[in-house]
């Protein structure tokens, strides 16, 4: 399992990359494992703004469905359009080709509030 020491994590086993302003958001490796074979990812917040830890989409699994929490407030810019055909994507490459979307952050403050990768481990039992 792989665990990205220059990321951000929340509770909900979600990454966040910063850079500058703007973040991509996807789930960690541990989160796809425990979700099993990913079959679709639906994200209908495009433009939308949000708060912090609002539903801003749904990843569907073969087992269960799981909501996607936005880790800090902000503007949905981007979503990763290769998971519409490819949701697998996250399975096999959850920090690269399956990230799920990229935001602008409102409050450069609340990255605070994000695990660091040791919090994280900890807090995942690795």
């Amino acid at each position: 399992m792989e665990i990205k020491s220059e990321l951000k994590y929340t509770k909900d086993h979600e990454w966040v990359e910063v850079n500058g302003n703007q973040a991509r958001v996807g789930i960690t490796d541990y989160a796809q494992g425990e979700l099993g074979d990913i079959v679709y990812v639906e994200i209908e917040t495009l433009d939308e703004s949000l708060m912090k830890e609002e539903v801003f989409g749904s990843v569907e699994a073969v087992k269960t469905v799981s909501d996607l929490f936005l880790p800090v407030s902000g503007k949905i810019i981007e979503i990763n359009e290769s998971l519409e055909d490819n949701p697998e994507l996250i399975n096999e490459d959850p920090y690269d080709k399956g990230w799920i979307i990229c935001m602008e952050i409102e409050n450069l403050d609340e990255l605070d509030n994000l695990l660091d990768s040791e919090s994280y481990k900890k807090l995942i039992g690795v």
